[in-house]
């Protein structure tokens, strides 16, 4: 059928469903867990994120790069991430059979990232740092 594109600040999430076990081992039916005020999900896709005015955007210069006049400041939320996200603010949809709920980032209350990958990659290598003790 096609792919589902979020716009702007929106994520789409697949929804933890079913009966959950609390920690002394009762197990509450769905329409139990459906009242609580915080749901949980694993996070499909998000958005380009909120939108910003583009400083470097100038109508008056017919001569420079043609420039778009809105940046958009990236979300937190990664495709992958265990989301904890109001209830009230999630809207459900149906898309080729499956149950999703879009909820707009500022719901996110939590995320969990479970792949400590992404954190070693933002700070670098690890040779990196030896050569520094090196040169002391």
């Amino acid at each position: 059928m096609g792919e589902l594109i979020m716009v702007g600040d929106r994520v789409l999430i697949a929804p933890d469903g079913g009966e959950r076990k609390t920690s002394s081992g009762l197990v509450l039916p769905a329409s139990v867990a459906e009242q609580e005020r915080v749901h949980s999900g694993r996070v499909v896709s998000s958005g380009p994120g909120y939108v910003t005015p583009n400083p470097e955007f100038s109508e008056g210069e017919p001569w420079s790069q043609n420039r778009e006049a809105v940046r958009y400041l990236p979300l937190q939320a990664q495709a992958g991430d265990h989301a904890f996200f109001l209830r009230k603010e999630a809207i459900e949809i149906e898309f080729e059979g499956d149950t999703f709920v879009i909820v707009p980032h500022g719901a996110i209350l939590a995320l969990h990232r479970s792949d400590a990958d992404d954190i070693l990659d933002s700070i670098g290598p690890i040779e990196d740092l030896d050569e520094l003790e090196d040169d002391d």
